[in-house]
């Protein structure tokens, strides 16, 4: 037989446990104390207001007595009425999930099977939601306060209700573990509440952002206020935290400690914050007592949606490839103690129009042997020009080259030295605006000297013809012959359509060729080197003398 013993609370236990549970009702008993004002609107009567605000069990009438109305039906318009608290509907209101980053789980209750959440749906009182690693939630509430669960976090809704169309909400949250962001609707009467409680302190604001920390390895809890006023407390101490400071509560045993100033926002390198495309690398000032660095993009247009986070012990960070939208870029330090400071901040657009090109040449992979290659891609409606970027890493964090052009192609402005690069293209339309930039090709330049694969001449009928390796689809060929090899003053300088040329009365003796390519753009490659060609005594013209050999020197 097994016996199963309880044993009864430790009365100390006991009464502190109380003492903490009143500290943290207190405020919801006053509040329900409390009254509601409502300013009349004509045609307003107590008949109708009672139906609208009052609870089911409350009859108009006792209104009627509360406030001494004298004519239920014939109210003053601009007069005030009193509503209590406690008489006032009340009902149900559902967070709603306004955007999620990774894998973010919800369950109901304590012990309920994990499910996938979704952007859109709506969570009731009970619910349990859990982030992964690189992920976060932003839940929307009643009043429309945001609230951004972050990465490695578990929060409780413990209370989501609001009397009826008071404007009035009460929403109450237990941080388990992690962080989270709050931007908190100010206040539209005395029962509304924003409460987060952390496993050491309690955070109570009526419109403000802030940010609290559940504390974890060793560290405090934290409530970190960027706007208006937060009341921290405890059972044994409260403080009120004003805009730039902090306080930490090490446990529920000792009361949150005295605010102290958040760390200052670091200063950005101007030099290295280009943003209008990514991804791009940034850096900034070091700050003074910060252990590490947090970098964030959220949504410009709700700085509660996260779109990118990253923790760094360096002064410098690189930005992935983002969706498109208005975004602005957060950078704070972090304390040793784990409380993050003040925000440095910059906007920046990501366009999506108008689309980058489809490139053409070179292909992926292409080993082009030119200095200054040429990039073709295709034509995008609504474009009126392109950019070609030219870089030695896939991310373009250092561009080499970049340069625009209105046309369908482009060629190097300068020499590129020999090695892998990868180059894109982006599209810019007619008021100027870039979208974004197309997927990197890699390529490889070299500077091997051109070999034309100079044929043996052939002679006949009194002249001597030489032929060499074609090019590319356009391409025209300059050749030089020479006596002497330096072509300081060539017996032959031209230019022609075909890689071949005849000549009518050769020299005899030995001559010096080398050819020379030119692109349908006017770009003239390097010549090649010097090839050595030994020519047949006169009479063999005359009779029609068979194939000669080709000595090529390089």
């Amino acid at each position: 037989m097994t016996v199963s013993l309880t044993r009864s609370p430790h009365p100390a236990w006991l009464c502190a446990r109380l003492l903490m549970l009143a500290a943290l009702l207190l405020p919801a008993f006053a509040s329900l104390a409390q009254d509601w004002t409502y300013r009349v609107r004509p045609g307003d009567t107590l008949w109708d207001l009672g139906d609208r605000y009052l609870q089911p069990s409350v009859p108009w009438q006792r209104l009627q007595s509360y406030n001494r109305v004298t004519d239920p039906y014939r109210l003053p318009p601009g007069s005030q009425l009193k509503f209590p608290i406690a008489w006032l509907q009340v009902q149900p209101a559902p967070a709603r999930v306004l955007a999620v980053r990774g894998r973010v789980q919800a369950r109901q209750g304590d012990a309920g099977p994990l499910r996938d959440v979704h952007q859109g749906e709506r969570l009731g009182i009970g619910q349990h939601l859990l982030t992964g690693a690189d992920a976060s939630v932003t839940l929307a509430f009643a009043d429309d306060s945001r609230l951004q669960l972050r990465e490695h976090s578990h929060l409780r809704l413990d209370q989501l209700s609001r009397y009826g169309s008071t404007g009035m909400v009460d929403t109450r949250l237990q941080l388990e573990q992690g962080r989270s962001s709050n931007r908190v609707t100010p206040a539209k009467g005395p029962a509304s509440r924003y409460i987060i409680d952390a496993p050491t302190a309690t955070s109570s604001v009526r419109g403000t952002v802030f940010r609290v920390g559940a504390g974890d390895a060793g560290r405090s809890a934290a409530t970190e206020v960027l706007e208006g006023r937060v009341e921290v407390g405890n059972r044994r101490g409260r403080h009120l935290v004003t805009p730039g400071h902090a306080s930490r509560a090490r446990s529920a045993d000792a009361g949150p400690e005295t605010p102290e100033d958040l760390l200052p926002a670091p200063l950005l390198d101007p030099a290295r914050l280009r943003l209008d495309a990514l991804p791009a690398a940034l850096a900034w000032a070091p700050v003074e007592r910060a252990a590490q660095y947090r970098v964030e993009v959220v949504r410009a247009d709700q700085p509660e949606v996260l779109l990118f986070a990253q923790h760094t012990t360096d002064t410098r960070a690189v930005l992935p490839d983002l969706a498109p939208g208005a975004l602005r870029l957060l950078v704070r330090a972090v304390s040793a103690e784990g409380v993050e400071g003040l925000d440095a901040q910059q906007d920046f657009l990501v366009l999506d129009q108008p689309a980058p090109p489809l490139t053409l040449r070179p292909v992926n992979t292409e080993t082009i042997n030119s200095a200054r290659p040429r990039f073709e891609w295709s034509q995008v409606a609504g474009a009126a020009g392109s950019v070609l970027q030219i870089a030695r890493d896939p991310h373009f964090l250092q561009p080499v080259l970049e340069q625009e052009g209105r046309g369908t192609h482009l060629r190097a402005a300068q020499e590129l030295a020999p090695g892998a690069y990868f180059w894109r293209v982006a599209s810019r339309d007619a008021d100027g605006r870039r979208g974004r930039f197309g997927q990197p090709v890699a390529l490889t330049l070299i500077d091997t000297p051109v070999d034309p694969a100079l044929q043996p001449p052939q002679a006949a009928k009194g002249q001597l013809t030489l032929r060499w390796q074609a090019g590319t689809t356009g391409q025209r060929y300059r050749v030089q012959l020479d006596r002497t090899g330096d072509f300081a003053h060539p017996l032959l300088d031209e230019q022609v359509d075909q890689p071949e040329i005849s000549l009518k009365r050769p020299w005899h003796g030995t001559l010096h060729v080398r050819v020379q390519y030119i692109d349908d753009d006017g770009y003239a490659g390097p010549f090649s080197p010097a090839q050595q060609v030994p020519l047949p005594c006169r009479s063999c013209y005359g009779a029609a003398g068979g194939t000669l050999l080709l000595l090529l020197l390089l």
